[in-house]
């Protein structure tokens, strides 16, 4: 089953708390009514449905200083695209951690120790904070280093909390602006923690080739035929690429809330498989050989361009105070 199609955000005029702050404890609305499908776009929500969900932080990184400096986020994958036996595999003198072939990408994650095929750290960083703002910045690989990483085209960034932070349920969000160019693929996403593939959650991804369009998509395994089956559907926001918003995931027992700053867009009945809990992940991909409106690099592609994240959270939800 795959649904996708394109929609304006629908304005459903609520209070919520402010968009721009984590607060230790919020409030997220969301509607009570019970989905006739198992996956929906919702257009329009029922005033008299909405309910205040309790929601308390487990997690928060404004990136006041830079993301490596912490202890929270690692820089690449633990193996390759998650698979389970793979979870471990490679290392500084392959680029299999180092981005995801099979999608295609064009780019190679690197981070200052990242040494590639080269004999000492390269001292390359694509992460860049200014006023509490991230930057994952994507650019061209310089010449004289294209043999060095590998012969990809561009050299880019990954932050992922694998081994460091991992949740089963509650609500997880960024605050971003989505950049815009050809080939350019920024996402921020989540798997789950045993290194297997699906289950995956698409909170964000953005088509680079079509400014304004954004995509949230659950991915998941039927286990009697192992086919992967996706839901999901494109968002039309658009001042995405020049303004912050928040865009987030509301995982409860039985269902899947996605969020535009925090008013919920659609909705899916928790697949099969989605039984550990789920790191995050935020990176921005260069190239695409499959994902409509993200191409392979080519003369139109961007020298450079960036992912400028505020801030990312996550919350459990308060059971206690919801039973109140």
């Amino acid at each position: 089953m795959v649904a996708i199609s394109l929609s304006a955000v629908p304005a459903i005029g609520a209070v919520q708390d402010d968009l721009d702050g984590a607060p230790g404890t919020m409030s997220l609305q969301v509607t009570t009514d019970p989905s006739m499908i198992e996956c929906r776009k919702l257009e329009t929500v029922n005033p008299a449905s909405l309910m205040f969900l309790p929601l308390r932080r487990t997690f928060n990184e404004d990136f006041d200083e830079h993301p490596l400096s912490g202890g929270r986020w690692v820089p690449h994958y633990a193996g390759g695209a998650a698979w389970p036996e793979a979870r471990y595999w490679g290392g500084d003198g392959s680029d299999f951690k180092r981005k995801t072939s099979a999608n295609g990408e064009q780019q190679i994650y690197v981070d200052p120790r990242y040494t590639g095929r080269a004999s000492a750290p390269l001292g390359l960083d694509p992460f860049k904070v200014k006023d509490g703002v991230l930057s994952i910045v994507a650019s061209r690989t310089p010449q004289e280093l294209k043999s060095v990483l590998f012969n990809n085209e561009y050299i880019s960034g990954i932050l992922t909390t694998q081994g460091r932070f991992a949740q089963k349920h509650g609500y997880f969000e960024i605050r971003a602006k989505v950049p815009v160019g050809h080939a350019v693929w920024p996402a921020f996403w989540m798997l789950a923690d045993d290194g297997g593939w699906p289950p995956e959650v698409d909170v964000l991804e953005g088509r680079g080739e079509r400014p304004g369009d954004l995509v949230m998509t659950t991915h998941w395994r039927i286990p009697s035929t192992q086919k992967i089956q996706s839901c999901g559907f494109d968002f039309a926001v658009g001042d995405a690429s020049s303004t912050f918003h928040n865009y987030g995931v509301l995982w409860e027992e039985d269902r899947l809330v996605y969020f535009i700053d925090r008013e919920p867009v659609s909705d899916i009945k928790v697949p099969i498989g989605f039984d550990d809990p789920m790191y995050l992940i935020v990176n921005l991909a260069i190239g695409s050989k499959f994902f409509v409106g993200v191409g392979p690099v080519d003369a139109e592609s961007p020298p450079s361009v960036a992912f400028e994240i505020d801030r990312i959270s996550a919350y459990q939800i308060d059971m206690e105070q919801a039973r109140r």
